[in-house]
């Protein structure tokens, strides 16, 4: 066999043997592909699979443009007819009432549903994206106030996240299976689940109160630690123990020492970093 017939047969074998892995890779995503949405259909989480990702495409996106803005980059500008700044909040609100709306009055789980699903979660994007500024009530998108809005959106990512992984509010996966337990332990774990969010949320600990909500171990945790210092169960329940309070402020300081550095990137690198101004940090240019 003289060396053109045996590189021949060695791009034969190559070849074949490359259409073989292609053919079967093609295929198995296909696969994997196809089990996912039909799970997803059999579970009717499509509609909320789609809404999420709705959802972070359009907090994405209105980043992205609102940080070209800032920067002077791009075609894109403030709308302001007549001299009106008219934040994106607007268009969410819209977007966020008529995809509600569509989702209630759309029958099953068709491609109707899944339309009405992203154009919800679109405008919830945008909504949340200006938390901050329904929160304080005035323009805090570029200063430090502005980053509740980031909070927000992670808070409801993980939220909605949880749900599709299999997690669902207060551990209910369907009335009927607690019920079976007993009315009893139904409402017990119910009413556990709630007081420990509850708990959570007076001692300042916002994102495990949420999360606890899916996952009720991280609920009981936060409800058992201390509270943070500046939160209304340390106003309360701290007053006349000062001992109590220190080991908060001190448990607090350590902590926020810990993870604020990596917040702090987290949020700068999707949101982009705050105004600061040498005057006042409150006071903030207007995007």
């Amino acid at each position: 066999m003289d060396d053109r017939q045996d590189h021949g047969l060695t791009h034969g074998l190559t070849h074949g043997l490359d259409y073989r892995l292609n053919h079967r890779l093609h295929h198995g995503l296909l696969d994997v592909a196809g089990r996912w949405q039909t799970a997803a259909g059999e579970s009717g989480r499509l509609p909320l699979t789609v809404a999420l990702a709705a959802f972070v495409g359009a907090f994405l996106v209105t980043r992205v443009i609102t940080r070209l803005i800032r920067a002077g980059r791009g075609p894109f500008r403030n709308v302001r007819p007549g001299g009106l700044h008219i934040h994106h909040v607007v268009p969410g609100v819209v977007l966020t009432v008529v995809g509600g709306f569509w989702a209630v009055g759309v029958s099953g789980e068709g491609v109707a549903r899944c339309l009405a699903a992203g154009v919800f979660g679109a405008g919830a994007g945008l909504v949340l994206d200006e938390f901050a500024l329904i929160l304080h009530l005035q323009d805090v998108y570029w200063s430090r106030e502005g980053r509740a809005s980031i909070e927000a959106i992670t808070l409801t990512v993980a939220a909605v996240g949880a749900v599709l992984s299999g997690f669902n509010p207060l551990g209910v996966d369907s009335f009927g299976d607690l019920a079976t337990a007993g009315r009893g332990t139904w409402i017990a774990v119910i009413v556990a689940d709630l007081l420990c969010a509850a708990v959570a949320f007076a001692k300042g600990k916002m994102r495990l109160g949420v999360l606890g909500l899916f996952v009720p171990v991280l609920g009981l945790v936060a409800a058992i630690r201390l509270a943070r210092p500046g939160s209304p169960w340390a106003a309360r329940r701290y007053r006349d123990r000062p001992a109590a309070l220190a080991r908060a402020e001190r448990r607090t300081a350590s902590h926020d020492a810990r993870w604020r550095r990596l917040r702090t990137w987290f949020q700068d690198t999707i949101a982009g970093a705050p105004t600061h101004t040498p005057d006042d940090d409150n006071d903030r240019p207007d995007r």
